[in-house]
Parts: structure tokens; C-alpha cells; sequence
């Protein structure tokens, strides 16, 4: 068994936030894959399925954000689960909007749902990192965050959670670099070339014809003899 984490703030007014993609992507798969019905358990709202054959708990605390580690260590403790067998969804300020990554450990960077998660359960979790870019200054990402995503990023943001539901089986059997194919499919797939090269002419061999010189009528000649008589001798000769 498995917990799929997302990180997010409950109620209507935070669902559509940058800061709550990790739910997003949940309640993608949980539609794309045929969980169960969202209920009430662990201090948040839990689905239950399978993607492949592992069984998977979709699950999206209700602590909001700065506490989400309570959810998800109770839900762990309750399976007997190790951080191993977590993966947590999470909004990721350093990657372009659209972009995803997969790691496993590390520091939380700053961010107050990772700071609970590794007071809970420690740093050894997998997580999925979607980008959702940086608003350019430190005191402006609090409101960046918490506001909701702007029209203009509607259409790679469901390319992305398409993606994410594709691949949610090969990231539960482990297979990180497959479930990034499948992302890439959806958020960059390949494009055929519409334009095709126009076919050389055939070379047969022979030598071009040159091209005709161009045909001028031939100067009449002078007659020099004429040139040298007075017009008295021309009048004379027209009477001989």
C-alpha cells in the first residue's frame, strides 16, 4: 500500500489557488482511475483505489498547508507505512508553470507544507514537484500563491494534470522515469512536420543545351567607291 499526498489549503475559497495543485492532481487521478469517493479520515479527505496493482490512498489534508504533516504521519502510522511509501504532491515555485519533477529526500526549501511534512515523518519521501513559476520578488509570493490561477494558464495546467493521471500507475509501481514520459506526452507531445521537401529533378546525365544566340540583321556593307564620287559625276553617270 501507498499514500498519495497532495498539499493544499481546504474549502472552495483556496481550491483553485497556484497553492493548491497538489490537490489538483489527486483529484485528477482519483477521476481518471475510479477511486473511490472523497471521505473524511486522518484530518483530511481520503480516496481509496488502485493504479496498477498497487492499492493507493489518495489523500488531502484538512490541517491547511502549514500543518499538513499531521494528516499525513497519522495516515502512515495507521497503515504501519514507511516515508518510502509516501509521495507528496506539492506546488514548486523554482520550476517553469507546466514543468514537473521527481525526487526522493532532500530540504524543504522553504516551503511550509515540506517544513511539517519532514517534522512528521521525516525527509525520505518521494515528491512530485509542478512548477507553477515565481512572481519575481520574495514579498510578492505569499499572494502569488494564494491567488488562483489566471485564465491564460488553464490549458497547460490541464495538459499537466492529464499527464499526471496517465502516469499515476507507473509512479506507483516505481517507475519514476516512465511516469515522466507519460507527463511529457501530454505537456510537449511530438509534432510531424506538415511541410515535405520538393523532390530534386532527376539528373540524367546529359549536358545542357546552351541557350541560342540571339539572330540581328546583317549590317549592309558601304559601297567606298561610291563614297569618293562628287554628286556632278553621279548626275553625269545617270546619262550614260
Amino acid at each position: 500500500m501507498q499514500i498519495f499526498a497532495g498539499l493544499g489549503n481546504p474549502g472552495p475559497k483556496y481550491a483553485g489557488n497556484r497553492h493548491n495543485i497538489g490537490f489538483m492532481a489527486l483529484d485528477r487521478i482519483a477521476e481518471e482511475h475510479g477511486f473511490s469517493p472523497w471521505k473524511a479520515r486522518f484530518q483530511g479527505e481520503v480516496a481509496e483505489g488502485r493504479l496498477g496493482s498497487e492499492k493507493v490512498i489518495l489523500l488531502k489534508p484538512s490541517t491547511f498547508m502549514n500543518l499538513s504533516g499531521q494528516s499525513v504521519g497519522e495516515a502512515m502510522r495507521f497503515y504501519k507505512l514507511e516515508p518510502e511509501d509516501v509521495t507528496v504532491f506539492h506546488d514548486e515555485l523554482d520550476l517553469a508553470p507546466g514543468k514537473l519533477k521527481v525526487k526522493t529526500g532532500g530540504g524543504h526549501a522553504g516551503h511550509n507544507g515540506l517544513r511539517s511534512m519532514h517534522a512528521h515523518i521525516g525527509e525520505n519521501y518521494r515528491r512530485v514537484r509542478l512548477g507553477i513559476g515565481h512572481p519575481g520578488r520574495k514579498d510578492l509570493v505569499s499572494h502569488y500563491v494564494l491567488h488562483d490561477f489566471a485564465k491564460a494558464d488553464q490549458d497547460w495546467l490541464d495538459d499537466l494534470m492529464r499527464g499526471i493521471a496517465d502516469g499515476a500507475p507507473e509512479l506507483a509501481a516505481g517507475r519514476n522515469d516512465k511516469f515522466l514520459n507519460a507527463v511529457a506526452l501530454r505537456t510537449a507531445p511530438a509534432r510531424s512536420s506538415k511541410t515535405e521537401a520538393k523532390p530534386k529533378p532527376a539528373d540524367s546525365g546529359a549536358k545542357p543545351k546552351p541557350a541560342p544566340e540571339p539572330k540581328y540583321a546583317p549590317e549592309p556593307e558601304a559601297d567606298p567607291e561610291a563614297e569618293t564620287r562628287s554628286p556632278l559625276q553621279k548626275l553625269v553617270d545617270k546619262f550614260r
